[in-house]
């Protein structure tokens, strides 16, 4: 075995030190990892959990599927690709003048909000954000501000999220709506049509801590509004199977949401004039209500201009309906395109053994003199000598599980070992 002088490791250390300042560092790249990959060939008319979004000429829809963002004719038929790689794009968002798409993208090491032209061309990361992490972007009416949700955790959370607002140029972005604890999630921001609110939703659950037994019969996640000139906030909608995705329409008269009736996700219609609520569809997929829904709890709905339809993703298909007879048709796309799928690592493991190596003992005792110690490992109690470790098991009934109660467990009588073989139970 090579052994270190301490005048070895330091000419090795200032050795290591020297190359690393006159060699540049590699700069890693999402759309470059490294490993062995394989082209699947894709060819799908459904997907799962597609954000939709409509052209503000109505001639156009955006969507998402597995990490690519597409465009279609609204009357549907084979879509276009605009994003093609291994970064994970998703939620793209029309500008108010058509001319761009914002959306969420992973490319530059973690999501933060991009953008490009409407026929995917120079797409250019508008945030930088590499630890609280950005998604659901969301345009001003004048097209100059972009609303996302930035994440945010702690030592015990999945996070919470808050309201962010960017130039479309770029820059550090303002608070709107801070996080009333770390375990509590908002999201989904959505701005009225005058530009006056920002509409989110919100886990409204008490306590400051995250739990999953929540009852969405009982309310769950409540729908808020923000008010931009004076930074109040009141609560729209709440109450019985909570109320998500807020979607002002583009005339300001209502907003589309979604709540649960008898556990069943359901598309509402609010009157924001007269309060009533107008029921439009019950055949949604599960909303995520009880989770962590960090990109929001449905995805993305949006309005067609003319405010006479609603477009949304449901059953794996892309369905629009029309608010007036509530009728429902189903929009057919097609997607044909290749990925990169990388060879996933796997270890070939022999568990046919008559010896295993444990990797934890439980429940350490050492004997008064120091001599033996008994544990548990694989649900069986084993003795051993302490200086020369040979397990054997203490008792030989093998139906039950066996441990070492009536003691405190301290850290002087717990540890792990790596290296102890024992013999298999037969």
């Amino acid at each position: 075995m090579k052994r270190f002088t301490p005048s070895l490791l330091a000419l090795a250390v200032s050795s290591f030190v020297l190359q690393a300042e006159t060699e540049p560092a590699a700069t890693w790249d999402v759309n470059a990892p490294q490993g062995q990959f394989e082209t699947v060939n894709i060819k799908v008319s459904q997907g799962s959990w597609m954000n939709i979004n409509v052209s503000p000429d109505g001639k156009t829809i955006a969507f998402d599927l597995l990490g690519d963002i597409y465009t279609m004719p609204i009357s549907g038929g084979d879509a276009t690709l605009l994003t093609a790689d291994i970064g994970w794009q998703m939620q793209p968002v029309f500008s108010p003048d058509g001319k761009y798409i914002a959306y969420t993208s992973d490319e530059g090491g973690g999501d933060n909000i991009w953008l490009m032209n409407a026929d995917g061309s120079s797409p250019r990361a508008i945030t930088n954000e590499t630890f609280r992490l950005l998604n659901s972007p969301a345009w001003s009416p004048d097209g100059e501000f972009i609303v996302a949700r930035k994440h945010f955790t702690a030592s015990r959370s999945l996070g919470a999220g808050e309201i962010w607002q960017y130039h479309k140029t770029g820059g550090s972005g303002i608070m709107l709506t801070g996080r009333p604890n770390d375990q509590k999630d908002l999201g989904e921001p959505a701005f009225s049509p005058d530009g006056k609110y920002i509409y989110f939703s919100q886990d409204d659950t008490p306590g400051k801590t995250f739990h999953y037994s929540k009852d969405s019969e009982s309310g769950i996640y409540k729908i808020k509004r923000f008010e931009r000139a004076t930074g109040e906030w009141d609560v729209v909608l709440e109450g019985a199977g909570g109320a998500i995705r807020p979607t002002p329409s583009p005339d300001g008269k209502y907003l589309a949401y979604i709540r649960r009736v008898d556990f069943q996700s359901t598309l509402f219609l609010y009157d924001l004039t007269s309060g009533e609520h107008i029921k439009l569809y019950d055949g949604l997929d599960r909303d995520m209500q009880e989770t962590w829904a960090i990109h929001g709890v449905y995805p993305t709905l949006s309005w067609t201009p003319d405010n006479a339809s609603l477009l949304f993703w449901a059953g794996g298909d892309i369905k629009q309906l029309n608010v007036a007879d509530k009728a429902v048709k189903t929009i057919a796309f097609n997607v044909q395109t290749s990925k990169q799928i990388q060879t996933a690592v796997r270890v070939k493991q022999d568990i046919d053994k008559e010896q295993v190596e444990t990797k934890m003992l439980r429940f350490v005792k050492v004997s008064p003199d120091g001599e033996q110690a008994v544990f548990t490992a694989l649900g069986h109690l084993y003795i051993t000598d302490v200086n020369d470790p040979k397990p054997k098991r203490l008792t030989k009934q093998s139906t039950d599980f066996s441990f070492i109660r009536n003691f405190p467990v301290t850290a002087s009588n717990w540890f792990m070992s790596v290296g102890m073989t024992i013999s298999k139970a037969r």
